[in-house]
């Protein structure tokens, strides 16, 4: 694990997480634990509107969180009901919390490799629907990270399972002096909240 990613895991406390959010995450956690209890593989597609920001960010903690966990048949996805382009401070808040950040290609839809630690393959993030080739077509999860999208997309082809784990908008501090603070703000949140859900699992 890279040590800057693992210094912030050693601030993580669950106790800042609220019984009611806890509630939220109970399903996930469900989800996951009767998964590993059959040794089954688990693939979770976190799922927003444009996959552009929170998905991503949800993604990528929940693959490290795995790993740190050492559940090593735990796949994770990201998707969106329409694809656009991982916007560009999601690549630059992950690379201060200490990932490894490399663009594959340019273009209006890039391709990043993000690597959580310097022997594992890295997580591939670009903008896709959540039917995308590059994602699983059947026995996964549906993440919705964003009520727009939940509410939006009342139907995911080949989810086993949907649940909500909704969060707000790190978009709305865009073009702001608050813009670099927000986002590291929402993606600590989601860091703590997937390695809380990695913690319930026995």
């Amino acid at each position: 694990m890279n040590t800057k990613i693992a210094n912030q895991i050693e601030n993580f406390d669950f106790s800042n997480i609220s019984e009611a959010r806890k509630d939220v995450l109970q399903p996930l956690i469900d989800f996951i634990q009767e998964k590993h209890s059959k040794k089954i593989k688990i693939r979770l597609n976190f799922i927003c509107t444009h996959n552009s920001r929170r998905s991503h960010l949800s993604q990528v903690w929940a693959q490290t969180a795995a790993f740190y966990y050492n559940f090593k048949h735990v796949y994770c996805y990201s998707g969106g009901t329409e694809a656009t382009a991982m916007y560009p401070m999601v690549a630059e808040t992950l690379e201060n919390s200490g990932f490894d950040i490399s663009k594959i290609t340019d273009g209006d839809n890039p391709v990043y490799a993000i690597k959580f630690d310097h022997n594992e393959p890295p997580i591939v993030g670009f903008s896709k629907r959540f039917d995308n080739a590059f994602n699983p077509e059947t026995r996964f999860v549906a993440i919705m990270t964003c009520s727009q999208a939940d509410q939006g997309c009342p139907f995911i082809a080949g989810a086993q399972e949907r649940v909500a784990v909704t969060y707000e908008d790190p978009k709305a501090f865009d073009g702001t002096d608050q813009q670099a603070e927000k986002y590291n703000e929402r993606s600590l949140q989601i860091a703590e909240e997937m390695f809380y859900v990695f913690s319930k699992i026995k």
